[in-house]
């Protein structure tokens, strides 16, 4: 039923806007901006920071146009003298709380704080504090916390209990004491924080930050003894070119190929081959459950934030986790075996670095169950999306002059179905393109499981196979999993086959990605631009299917063996417990 039409003015411009509409949505509508701060569409809609306060005529007081309202013949002004000295006050009340060291700051150049005081005109600040204290918090091996920048704008604590069910930060302590932290203060270390990062994507400023490992990377290049192998993952390619200023959902895969190459990395492969054997171990692992008896439903394992909320939220379930390793656990496998052994090189110089849209892949590096058999850990450091774009800055590399090149080809060819593992559904189509044919022995057509495709929290479908229709289901976003995985286990529904992403909309969303201010997240739809690259990326693609990867192919014929076979399951997987594992205390 469409909704009652409101009629309005904004700054003497009439409007008309459905019932229910807010004050910031209708002065959009109608091209004017009205600066926020908490404000996140559909997360974050508290009007705490009053930064995008109005005047509404025959209001008492100014009103946070984020919450308030339209109402039929409502005269609104944005943009009068009171208004304006409202929102410059508070901003630099803000600021007097605020540890001011832009220069030094990880989010110098994209803090909204530091555009709203530009906008303002801020160049002094008249209540500035003295002596303004440290106040970082740094116990785990993915993000690091820095209070003394916090605007107590809650968007953090807001997509850490709806985005993901979480809740493990919050606002303590009241008045000019209140600030965000654990319950009684513990450190993000001891709490069953997922690492997923979502929050460090959704704060204005930067209070919260990825740990910074390209030093690591930095002196891996400068160490001649070591051989360094870089790999990024499916949705990088697609988001890399945001840092350097172009249009969401561009495609920059063969000149980010150049970068590495030029950032003096030995080999550029491509963990999309990684995602194409991590189809083949994890469709013979769910036939083989099918057939043989296992634990139905068969969950994914390639998200290291899902995984490590399943084993502290829900323990019962790791018994239908897959086995496999993730694509990039897979990569580092792969490189320092099969690769290690053609080209001659002891595994434990070479030094594999990761490129993942995810701070939950800096975790999964560290967790002692994915050692291999010789000692190594796969992947020695994983750098965030954002991390390298400053590598590539710092370089001196003008990224949009840079010509394409390929990725090595000894593992670097991949099919679309890898390319898609970065967008939720995409991991379940992927796997559906090979276990059909698998199952049927016979092409398909059309390759697409459009039923599984789409940004909906959860979505569901059911497929014919020979004697056998196959259920399957995919969430992403850990409240959705929550809600997905409590209906399976009261039996309110059954499935067979189950995706689970921890962050919202998969990892084109990751909690790695370039970050994106309010002002861009509230108002474009930035998850299905970049969802739509990696598909025209798909349907471009010379191979679809992960099994028809030649790579793939020769990769099984002279080394793994069969898939699911001993040298395959020995190398590509592992064994997950109903507790967060512990964190690595050495290398190789």
């Amino acid at each position: 039923m469409d909704k009652k039409m409101v009629n309005l003015t904004i700054n003497g411009i009439s409007a008309a806007v459905p019932e229910g509409t807010t004050i910031l949505e209708a002065a959009r509508s109608v091209g004017i901006k009205v600066p926020s701060l908490c404000f996140l569409k559909g997360l974050n809609e508290i009007g705490a920071c009053r930064i995008c306060v109005v005047e509404v005529k025959g209001a008492r007081s100014l009103v946070a146009s984020c919450v308030y309202p339209v109402s039929e013949g409502m005269e609104v002004r944005t943009n009068t003298e009171a208004v304006r000295q409202s929102r410059r006050i508070t901003l630099e009340l803000m600021l007097s709380n605020h540890r001011m060291e832009c220069l030094t700051c990880a989010r110098s150049g994209e803090c909204e704080l530091q555009t709203l005081a530009k906008e303002f005109g801020i160049n002094t600040v008249r209540y500035q504090a003295d002596n303004f204290p440290y106040m970082v918090e740094d116990s785990n091996p993915y993000l690091v916390r820095d209070n003394s920048k916090c605007v107590l704008c809650r968007r953090c604590t807001a997509v850490c209990r709806n985005s993901q069910e979480v809740g493990v930060i919050g606002p303590n302590d009241r008045g000019f004491a209140t600030h965000i932290s654990c319950a009684f203060d513990r450190d993000l270390g001891e709490v069953d924080c997922t690492s997923c990062g979502q929050c460090i994507v959704a704060c204005p400023t930067g209070a919260l930050s990825e740990r910074d490992d390209t030093m690591k990377v930095w002196a891996a290049l400068n160490d001649p003894t070591k051989h360094v192998v870089v790999g990024p993952a499916p949705s990088v390619r697609v988001t890399l070119g945001e840092c350097f200023g172009l249009p969401i959902g561009t495609n920059v895969e063969r000149k980010m190929v150049t970068a590495l190459r030029r950032l003096g990395f030995d080999k550029v492969f491509d963990v999309d081959t990684a995602a194409d054997f991590t189809i083949m171990e994890e469709g013979t692992e769910f036939l083989h459950r099918l057939k043989e008896g296992g634990a139905l439903p068969l969950i994914t394992s390639c998200s290291p934030g899902w995984i490590r909320y399943c084993e502290q939220h829900k323990p019962e379930l790791v018994p239908n986790l897959s086995s496999c390793k993730s694509p990039q656990q897979m990569f580092g496998s792969l490189v320092k075996s099969y690769y290690a052994e053609k080209a001659g090189i002891d595994p434990k110089d070479i030094v594999v670095v990761s490129v993942m849209p995810c701070t939950a892949k800096k975790y999964e590096v560290l967790r002692e169950e994915q050692r291999m058999a010789n000692g190594c850990m796969p992947v020695d450091v994983s750098l965030t999306t954002r991390e390298l774009g400053r590598m590539i800055t710092h370089a001196g590399l003008l990224f949009d002059h840079l010509p394409e090149e390929d990725f090595d080809e000894m593992l670097g060819i991949s099919t679309g179905a890898a390319t898609i593992f970065g967008a939720t559904g995409g991991v379940m189509e992927a796997a559906l393109r090979t276990v059909v044919e698998t199952v049927t022995g016979g092409e398909m057509a059309p390759l697409d499981f459009t039923e599984v495709r789409g940004l909906e929290g959860i979505k569901e479908a059911a497929y014919e196979l020979p004697g056998k229709t196959v259920r399957v289901a995919v969430a992403s976003g850990l409240s959705n999993a929550k809600k997905l995985l409590d209906k399976v286990q009261s039996g309110e529904t059954n499935y067979d086959f189950i995706e689970i992403m921890a962050c919202p909309g998969g990892c084109i969303n990751g909690g790695g990605q370039p970050i994106q201010p309010a002002d861009v997240r509230n108002w474009t739809d930035i998850r299905s631009l970049r969802a739509k690259a990696l598909y025209d990326q798909d349907q471009g693609q010379k191979y679809r299917k992960s099994h028809e990867n030649p790579v793939v192919q020769k990769v099984y014929q002279e080394y793994l063996g069969e898939p699911g076979g001993h040298t395959a399951h020995e190398l590509l997987h592992c064994t997950y417990d109903p507790k967060p594992a512990k964190y690595r205390t050495g290398g190789c």
